[in-house]
């Protein structure tokens, strides 16, 4: 289906102009609402808005004089008129489905604009990945901008993707329609060492006007710091305390607090709003990662702005935080964010501030969800075969792939591991001390094993180590092809074969995720696009996905999401001990690290 621009402001100034002064009729009246204000942070009742050509013409007490023989009329009946939503920072493949199925899903939430950083396809599939995936956003009903991955690899030599993100891709991206800015520079210590490939992805960023994202994942708020946000990132979403949202928003920049599916950010650090009284303007909501199943059973940016109001915002406030300061992050304040006049006719009725029920969400002037239920269709791109045929093993896998020998005569050893933190992205490095049987080192029932298993080029390496945290008990293993940020696979369990099996049955059905007990397969979710993302309807996926929490719940594991935090055990650029293709990595020194210590 071939893309139409939504009409820009200069294309339809002198409709608007002829509805709002009364000279024509507008397409549709709302009328008998309360107006909420965003760049005022009032609230105005017994308002109309006047919308033609999908944008706001006028806003007032009366829109009379706009109202002609067929003009549609909306009765707000006293309800709330406040702007769509927006997410300024987010990963449509973490819900596990395309462009058009992920704004299925979040519309009737009241999301009807979303800042998207594609990296995790651009892992997998390089330029061309992120061509489809912003083709596919600008066929939709709402507004999905896009943001050019700027780390593929996130840490060079440390990882190795299926494709390398360059300078020059950057600087093309630039020239697409939907390309809003550079996505989140995670290879913070390239830019505080001043690296030249990434300082020239942000200088053709900044040459063409646009927004570079950050990430710096680290609690080091001094010079390091500082040096880091002289390099050009505009915004940073990783911080996880009051001191990290506070320093950002000293330095110039907007603080992106996050409230995923596992990413629990946002009550320690508005207190920097609520309680130290700062200026909220440079304070934006986001989720970061959700899946599926969240935005099918918990909302999508609407849940973000409830937990905000509950952790003791202002309503006013935190509506503010998901409109107009994103929109004015990314220069979009005089298209979206609010409204007012020129602005596209995003609006959502609501009954009440604090609760935010979405009763009504209107996109570019047209209806498209209604109490909970889309009214418009989502355009699918057609993903070609290539996209859809991402996961090459090299050889079938068996349980001496994912063997852990020990040194000659040892009969325990000790050993680096990765330590899990629920509902936060950052793990721990910690130490264990584990049996050896046979030769082989085997975990201890608190400790698993994990492995990285590489399936871009075929080479049949495995990378093996341990993992804490997820609580697992009997003989089972889970595999996933989402392996945050290289897209690897990841396979965790406490049995070897049962380990092999899981990786052999995504490589059978082109990726997923996977959970075998006592070689019965418990739960699979297909994700046959890039290995992350499935085109059937979120409420599918969102089942599967279900399925699969209750076979990690049926195998000892109760943390909150856990699938999101199995995924990110190879981001190489969140503190402090990660997985890749290359083995253990410390990302406290961005060094090497041996699995297992040297016997005293």
């Amino acid at each position: 289906m071939e893309h139409v621009p939504f009409p820009s402001w200069p294309d339809v100034a002198p409709q608007l102009i002829a509805v709002a002064a009364g000279r024509a009729p507008a397409d549709t009246v709302i009328q008998g609402g309360i107006w909420v204000n965003v760049h005022t942070r009032e609230t105005l009742p017994d308002h109309s808005i006047a919308i033609v050509a999908g944008r706001i013409a006028y806003v007032g007490p009366d829109a009379s004089h706009c109202i002609g023989p067929d003009t549609q009329i909306i009765e707000a009946n006293g309800r709330y008129m406040l702007p769509g939503l927006c997410d300024a920072h987010m990963h449509i493949e973490s819900g596990m489905l395309t462009p058009a199925e992920f704004a299925r899903a979040v519309i009737p939430h009241g999301t009807t604009s979303m800042f998207t950083d594609p990296h995790e396809i651009a892992n997998v599939l390089g330029l061309d990945g992120v061509r489809m995936m912003h083709d596919e956003a600008l066929l939709q009903p709402v507004n999905i901008f896009t943001q050019m991955p700027s780390c593929a690899p996130s840490a060079p030599g440390l990882e190795t993707t299926g494709y390398e993100i360059t300078p020059d891709d950057v600087a093309e991206a630039m020239t697409w329609p939907g390309i809003i800015g550079l996505g989140e520079m995670m290879n913070f210590p390239g830019v505080t060492n001043a690296d030249p490939k990434m300082l020239a992805e942000i200088a053709a960023t900044q040459r063409a006007g646009k927004t570079v994202g950050g990430h710096y994942a680290s609690p080091d708020l001094g010079p390091n710091f500082a040096a880091y946000v002289a390099g050009g990132p505009a915004d940073d979403h990783e911080g996880t305390c009051e001191a990290d949202a506070i320093a950002r928003m000293r330095q110039g920049m907007r603080s992106m607090i996050r409230l995923g599916s596992a990413w629990y950010d946002v009550e320690t650090q508005i207190t920097a709003i609520t309680e130290k009284g700062l200026d909220p303007r440079n304070m934006i909501l986001c989720t970061d990662d959700c899946h599926s199943g969240t935005l099918v059973n918990d909302g999508h940016m609407n849940r973000v702005v409830r937990h905000a109001i509950a952790c003791g915002c202002d309503p006013l406030i935190a509506l503010q935080m998901a409109t107009i300061n994103t929109a004015t992050h990314f220069g979009l304040e005089r298209d979206i964010g609010s409204i007012t006049p020129g602005r596209r006719a995003d609006i959502i009725l609501s009954s009440d501030l604090t609760d935010l029920p979405i009763e009504l969400v209107i996109a570019r002037g047209q209806i498209v969800a209604e109490n909970g239920s889309i009214q418009v269709d989502c355009p699918h791109f057609d993903w070609p075969d290539h996209a859809r045929g991402t996961v090459h093993l090299g050889h079938t896998l068996t349980g001496s792939d994912f063997e852990i020998h020990a040194p000659d005569g040892a009969n325990s050893v000790r050993a680096n591991v990765i330590g899990m933190v629920e509902n936060q992205a950052p793990t721990k490095a910690l130490k264990a001390d584990l049996p050896v049987q046979d030769g082989l080192v085997e975990g201890d029932g608190e400790t698993c094993q994990i492995a990285l298993v590489e399936r871009h080029r075929a080479t049949g390496s495995v990378t093996n180590a341990f993992v804490s945290g997820f609580g697992y008990t009997g003989t089972m293993a889970m595999a996933s092809t989402v392996a945050h940020d290289s897209h690897h696979m990841i396979v965790v369990g406490t049995d070897r074969d049962q380990m092999a099996l899981a990786a052999n049955r995504l490589a059978e059905v082109g990726g997923g995720v996977t959970l075998f007990k006592d070689g019965k397969e418990l739960a699979l979710v297909e994700l046959p696009i890039a290995g992350l993302m499935s085109d059937n309807p979120a409420t599918e996926v969102a089942a599967k996905a279900d399925t699969l929490v209750a076979a990690m719940e049926a195998c000892g594991c109760s943390l909150n999401n856990a699938y999101m935090q199995h995924s990110l055990l190879a981001l190489v650029v969140i503190p402090e001990l990660r997985i890749s293709d290359k083995g253990l990595v410390d990302v406290r020194t961005f060094e090497m690290i041996d699995l297992l210590e040297p016997a005293e």
